[in-house]
């Protein structure tokens, strides 16, 4: 019996966890949870709003009212009856001098509270391994510093993050010439002649090679057979490599209806998205274009001088710059260049933030959502989850070039999106590894 006790533990959580996802607080197992009361006055501060993180606040709000009904939120109250740990709200205290945070950061802020309160936790607690969790690296480094052990919110978090870019593509070698031969003529192949005795995964795409051709192919989870990937040209882009190609046959293929598309910069994942859209724009109602906003200094864009339109402007100014290069592709009197002109003033192409997306229900749309990092677990599932009929959805992102500060290439959205549904019959995956933007672009990517 002691020995379970010494190995139990109590988490304190900070804001920045809850904002992340506000039911964290049951994902402890059998340990037990603290909350500092200064959490809950910062989450007082999210609660209005249409963001995400305004909804975690309001829901976290309700379950922890749910839990204190009949109980004091001073007291340690069960979780969930006899499988989770207890949960306690910590008060405002201090501690010696020689570990008072604020005193010895010489600063009055928030974190330095919280870290005040696990300390004070820690010394009365002696049986127990307090543990500090924290999205925020800062405030985990601080804790370490005052001998308070500190971890991030693992929960969600992608393990094989480096073999992500495997996903999604492979190659195949001796492969015979007469089946490649067969693929070209025929269109299609049965597994075993492509790919021998590989284990063929849905929406794979693979290069097969012979020691005397190559051909670009997929594996179809409809006909169960391996199919022919040709370059084709969409609304005057054409593919420059073999992964533009996977790219833009699985944004053309009508049974994949949702698509990550990874890569750094330069690549071409917005452009090749958005003009497979408009090949596709006789399919569907509108097309919607979309990126999360990630204030500046984290400050809201109320900040920013202007109207609303001013103030997003910034903000939607790349995804305006792809569609100018792809309407640059005609003369003005072409009737491809005046049909996007037209679309646009029709909203039939709509270049909205993410925030004016969410509620709806998304019903022949083709949606692209750019900078996915940018997002959340939570948040790529709200998404999705608003997919009504004849919906196709395509994330793009860089999960290593993410602008929020409590995110990383483990735990973004993007990357929690292939993890889960890298397989599935309705969903592909590319990464884009070549830089086609331009051959300086190439060289800052590579030695910069």
């Amino acid at each position: 019996m002691a020995k379970k006790a010494s190995s139990k533990k109590i988490f304190v959580l900070d804001t920045s966890v809850i904002l992340h996802a506000h039911d964290s607080i049951m994902n402890f197992a059998e340990h037990d949870v603290a909350i500092p009361i200064t959490v809950l006055e910062e989450l007082d501060n999210f609660k209005k709003g249409n963001d995400t993180i305004n909804f975690e606040a309001r829901e976290f709000a309700r379950l922890l009212d749910g839990l204190a009904k009949e109980h004091l939120l001073q007291d340690w109250i069960p979780l969930n009856g006899n499988t989770k740990g207890k949960l306690k709200v910590l008060l405002h205290s201090k501690t010696e001098p020689d570990l008072d945070a604020e005193h010895i950061f010489s600063d009055h802020k928030n974190d330095h509270k919280i870290l005040n309160a696990a300390l004070k936790l820690k010394k009365e607690e002696k049986g127990k391994k307090v543990i500090l969790v924290s999205k925020d690296i800062n405030l985990r480094l601080k804790a370490k510093s005052l001998d308070l052990t500190a971890e991030d919110y693992e929960t969600g978090k992608i393990k094989n993050v480096d073999t992500m870019s495997s996903l999604g593509k492979s190659e195949v070698g001796k492969v015979s010439a007469a089946a490649i031969d067969d693929l070209y003529k025929i269109g299609a192949v049965t597994t075993k002649r492509a790919l021998g005795k590989q284990e063929p995964v849905n929406n794979n795409y693979y290069i097969l090679k012979s020691s005397k051709n190559s051909a670009l192919a997929y594996y179809n989870p409809i006909e169960k057979n391996v199919g022919h990937v040709e370059k084709r040209s969409v609304y005057g882009i054409k593919p420059k490599n073999a992964e533009q190609a996977f790219a833009i046959h699985a944004m053309m293929n009508t049974d994949v209806k949702l698509l990550a598309i990874t890569g750094v910069a330069g690549t071409g994942k917005t452009l090749m998205a958005l003009a497979s859209a408009l090949e596709q724009r006789r399919n569907f109602k509108q097309i919607f274009i979309a990126r999360p906003i990630v204030p500046l200094s984290n400050k809201d864009i109320g900040y920013l001088p202007g109207d609303i339109k001013s103030k997003l402007n910034p903000y939607m100014e790349p995804l305006w710059d792809n569609l100018k290069f792809i309407q640059n592709q005609y003369k003005e009197t072409d009737k491809e260049y005046t049909r996007l002109t037209e679309m646009v003033n029709q909203e039939k192409l709509l270049i909205t933030p993410l925030a004016y997306i969410r509620g709806r229900s998304l019903s022949n749309i083709y949606f692209i959502v750019d900078e996915a990092q940018n997002l959340t677990p939570h948040e790529v599932k709200t998404i999705i989850t608003r997919a009504g009929e004849n919906c196709k959805i395509v994330f793009t992102g860089d999960i290593n070039q993410i602008d929020t500060p409590y995110l990383d290439s483990q735990s973004n959205g993007l990357s929690y999106l292939v993890d889960r549904l890298q397989g599935q019959e309705l969903f592909a995956h590319i990464t884009l590894e070549k830089g086609e933007r331009s051959e300086l672009a190439n060289l800052a990517n590579e030695l910069l």
